[in-house]
This record gives C-alpha cells, structure tokens and sequence, in this order.
C-alpha cells in the first residue's frame, strides 16, 4: 500500500465473482497497451479510485449513494461485512479534470496512471460520517459477506491508490476533502427528496 501502477494485481480465483470486474479492467488495459506498442494507436489508461458525485446512484453497489440514501431515509445504514476495509474517495470534478489533463499531455501515452483520493477511511468511519452529517438517527447495522453476496465471497480489505506518478507529469492533487464530498451528495440527494 499504497497501489502503484506497476505493483502486481491483486485479483482471487476465477470461482469467485467478485474477480471478474477486475479481471475485465486488466484485459482492457493488455489491449490498450498492445495497440500502443503494436499499431502506435495513442493510448492512455487511467485506474479510477472510487469516484464519487452528487449524481451518482447507488445501483451498482456504490457505498456513499447507498449510505446517504439510507441516512436520510431514516433506514438502517447497512455495511456488508465488519466495516474494517478501508477506501479513497474522489469527487468526480477531480477526475474530469485529471482525465482531461492526461488526455492533452503527450507524455501521458502508452501509460497508466492511477486517478484517486489519499484520505483513507473505513467503511464503518464513512457510515458513522454519513449519519452525522445528515443528522440521521438511522441505526448501523452489520450484514455478513454470506448473507449480503454468496457464499466464500472475497472482498479487498485496503484499496490504496498511489498518486505519485500523475502527480509528476500533471500536478494532480485531489481538491475535495471526505467532508466536501459527502456534503455534495448529501444535498443534491435531499433536493430529489
């Protein structure tokens, strides 16, 4: 930790689900590469790191949509498994903005970059975050990987990005702090209610 783009992945056995996404990324990134180095077709990978904004909806899983939804809704904020993983949370106009920074920068082809925010918190520090901030009297509560996915489900306990490199070649720094962040999905969620 933190994730480096050179670093090995970090993928389980192909019996677990879970992988496949990761699995999927990794193709496209062998792809990308080869037409790099084989067809000189400019290219640039870019590893997003949790992105997070107001928009956002919680249908595929997101933790922060799902967490505010529930807060505001007076429901119990349901974290899948102990709550001890840890994440790095950016807001979207921080990667819009390193993509299209990356994008015009002629050093950036052929390579990969991971995009992402630096502050790590725990899923159980984000649900107790979310409910103070909305003011929630929702209850956490605790559902295990069992009951929540499959059986023997696999999840990664610390998901770190390293920074460093697309902080040399452009200057990225993430602008919006954990509190920024939540607070614009805070409001634009109460404004659809």
């Amino acid at each position: 930790m933190p994730f480096h783009e050179d670093d090995d992945l970090v993928m389980g056995a192909t019996n677990k689900g879970r992988w496949s996404y990761a699995c999927s990324k990794a193709i496209d990134e062998f792809l990308a590469i080869a037409y790099w180095k084989e067809k000189q077709v400019p290219t640039v990978i870019a590893r997003l790191f949790n992105t997070v904004g107001p928009r956002q909806t919680g249908q595929y899983g997101m933790v922060i949509p799902n967490f505010v939804d529930q807060a505001l809704e007076g429901r119990p904020i349901t974290i899948y498994g102990d709550g001890t993983q840890s994440r790095c949370f950016t807001h979207v106009r921080d990667v819009v903005g390193a993509l299209m920074r990356l994008i015009e920068h002629r050093d950036a082809v052929g390579e990969v970059f991971n995009i992402g925010g630096t502050a790590e918190v725990t899923i159980a520090q984000l649900a107790e975050r979310i409910k103070s901030l909305t003011g929630s009297d929702s209850p956490i509560v605790r559902i295990p990987y069992d009951e929540a996915y499959e059986g023997g489900f696999e999840d990664m306990q610390r998901r770190v990005p390293s920074i460093e490199k697309i902080g040399k070649l452009i200057g990225y720094q993430p602008s919006y702090s954990l509190d920024q962040i939540l607070n614009s999905v805070i409001e634009f969620r109460r404004g659809l209610a």
